[in-house]
């Protein structure tokens, strides 16, 4: 079964030592799990100034340039694994966290 890791980040922090070394430990991850065959896909996003929104109003595309919202985290990255159940998912999602030093979001793909 497929699941998404969803990586968050606070928006206003400034990139840190921590960070970098963070992000070390979740490209060894990538690589573990490309290894394993778990991983499917995973990248990190650019931040939400950079994010647009793609919308179809009144039968014509508007797209709109971000920031969007008042949120306090952003979702920086994410992992699509394919794990053969949902303790083994969450096993891989603690992972994530370990290497990321926060919380993650874990979600079971739809199809």
């Amino acid at each position: 079964m497929k699941y998404v890791v969803m990586i968050f980040r606070s928006t206003d922090r400034q990139w840190t030592a921590e960070d970098e070394a963070a992000l070390k430990r979740l490209i060894a991850l990538e690589q573990e799990l490309a290894t394993s065959g778990e991983l499917i896909s995973s990248e990190g996003l650019m931040p939400p100034e950079q994010a647009r929104i793609v919308q179809i109003r009144d039968g014509r595309q508007v797209v709109t340039d971000g920031p969007f919202g008042e949120a306090k985290e952003q979702l920086a990255g994410f992992y699509l694994v394919d794990a053969a159940d949902d303790e083994h998912a969450q096993a891989l999602a603690g992972r994530v966290s370990a290497a990321v030093g926060d919380r993650v979001e874990l979600r079971a793909t739809v199809i």
